[in-house]
């Protein structure tokens, strides 16, 4: 069966800028770990994207920090992940889930592991939109190569995902 490695929203604004934390830092050395290992699979990276008007959407007035808008350095996924040169596909998406996830057909995708950042925020939507969707695939999220809002919003949405029978590694 095929598998499919998801990398959230690895980018420089989730990591060490508007909205970094030390929890991310220190995951991008596990997430580059991850990425070797699907070296010949396929790899799917997503990037949080939003434009100017950021400020004037829902999202940013419950989030009043301008972050990842595109074509910033913010918005670029961190260099040492090599997106660029080993990603099948990289998706922008302006929500916490990606909603064309259906454009793949659960063969393609097969066995789907999701890595990322936040946990509590695109890493569970995106777990549950796929789990919703692709039932019979094999989803799983592995803990070490993920980062939430705060290290309790971490816990608490890896439980989520295990109440979704989503396994959690």
């Amino acid at each position: 069966m095929n598998k499919t490695l998801i990398v959230i929203d690895m980018q420089n604004d989730f990591i060490d800028g508007a909205l970094g934390t030390a929890e991310a830092v220190a995951i991008v050395p596990n997430v580059v770990k991850k990425i070797k290992e699907y070296k010949n699979e396929k790899i799917i990276f997503t990037r949080d994207t939003h434009g100017d008007d950021y400020m004037n959407t829902q999202e940013g007035h419950n989030l009043p920090v301008p972050h990842c808008i595109k074509g910033t350095e913010g918005w670029e996924i961190r260099a040492e992940l090599n997106a660029d040169k080993v990603a099948s596909e990289i998706i922008d998406k302006d929500r916490f889930g990606y909603d064309g996830w259906t454009r793949f057909t659960a063969e393609e995708l097969g066995d789907i592991e999701l890595v990322g950042i936040c946990t509590d925020i695109c890493v569970v939507s995106n777990a549950i939109i796929l789990k919703a969707l692709f039932p019979e695939n094999k989803i799983s999220v592995d803990s070490s190569c993920c980062a939430g809002v705060t290290p309790e919003a971490h816990d608490a949405a890896l439980a989520t995902m295990k109440s979704c029978q989503i396994e959690i590694r």
